[in-house]
């Protein structure tokens, strides 16, 4: 990950100062880092061990960024991993140019791989997750939004990236065509439970450890899990406050949270994360037995046991 650090800050020396300043600040202000791991660990695993690792790894982690900064602009987010996001410090209108930069700049750095199928990947994946942007965008103010259409907004935004990223990692290490699906479907998996996870803790984490407002999600007009199922376990008193705070943005948060821990909506969330986690531990066994698939199933662990 260091020497992935060093292509991120090499790769982040533009001539131009706001985008050094906003990249740097975005990149370097905390964050897990899973989905380039991801690249290293998939590629490590099938045997891999080149430079050009770090480049995808580097790739993935500049897509990422760049979904970032379109993500807070479009939700008017103000905080991110315990930070002033990049957009309320500089402004919406160099938030989006830089996360166009960074996308620009992740397709330059695809061409160095030189992996016509790598780049496959890449491209429909940066496709898809904008598709999914646009479908939460359909979703916003909506109490009737589905879990299974709530899903399919989770596998397009968020699992596709690293489900990406653990698709090319083994693609790069020269894996089979079934040992990329296995290592596709790894990834998607994880991204779910991981996506999953965060919709939980809107509700039931504390600020100061998840480095964002609390309950974000009720006052943007996102149904998220907890809240898809509270509306279909609660009683009609709870139904009607959720609903009303969806539609609105104006309901009472604590009012919500505690509707949301007097019924089962966190605990069945988590078993669905369970769920995601325990297919995505089925895939590893087609992967080579070593530290780095070790290693990968405490990643998929570490996913649905986080606090933040």
């Amino acid at each position: 990950m260091q020497k992935v650090d060093a292509v991120i800050r090499h790769r982040l020396n533009s001539e131009v100062v706001l985008i050094r300043t906003i990249g740097d600040y975005i990149i370097h202000s905390g964050g897990k880092r899973l989905r380039p791991i991801l690249v290293l660990l998939v590629a490590k695993a099938f045997g891999f061990n080149h430079a050009s690792q770090h480049t995808l790894a580097a790739i993935v982690e500049f897509i990422h960024t760049a979904t970032l900064l379109h993500d807070d602009v479009v939700d008017d987010s103000d905080l991110r991993r315990g930070r002033q996001t990049a957009n309320s410090v500089f402004g919406n209108p160099a938030s989006v140019l830089v996360g166009d930069y960074l996308y620009s700049r992740a397709f330059e750095m695809m061409v160095e791989v030189d992996s016509m199928r790598i780049m496959q990947i890449m491209s429909e994946a940066t496709t898809v997750i904008a598709e999914g942007e646009v479908l939460q965008l359909l979703n916003i103010r909506d109490p009737d939004v589905t879990e299974a259409r709530y899903l399919e907004v989770v596998r397009f935004k968020t699992a596709k990236l690293f489900e990406a990223a653990a698709q090319a990692g083994a693609v790069l290490a020269g894996a089979c065509v079934n040992e990329q699906q296995q290592a596709a479907a790894y990834g998607r998996h994880l991204g779910t439970a991981f996506q999953l996870i965060d919709d939980l803790l809107d509700y039931s984490g504390d600020q100061a450890t998840l480095g964002k407002t609390v309950g974000d999600d009720l006052r943007e007009g996102k149904p998220t899990l907890p809240i898809i199922r509270l509306l279909e376990v609660g009683s009609p008193q709870q139904i009607e406050l959720v609903r009303h705070a969806i539609e609105t943005g104006e309901g009472e948060f604590e009012a919500v949270a505690q509707a949301i821990h007097a019924t089962d909506a966190l605990q069945y969330t988590q078993k669905c994360a369970q769920v995601e986690v325990d297919l995505a531990l089925q895939t590893l066994k087609k992967f080579p037995a070593g530290q780095f698939n070790d290693l990968l199933s405490e990643v998929a662990c570490f996913s649905v046991s986080r606090e933040a």
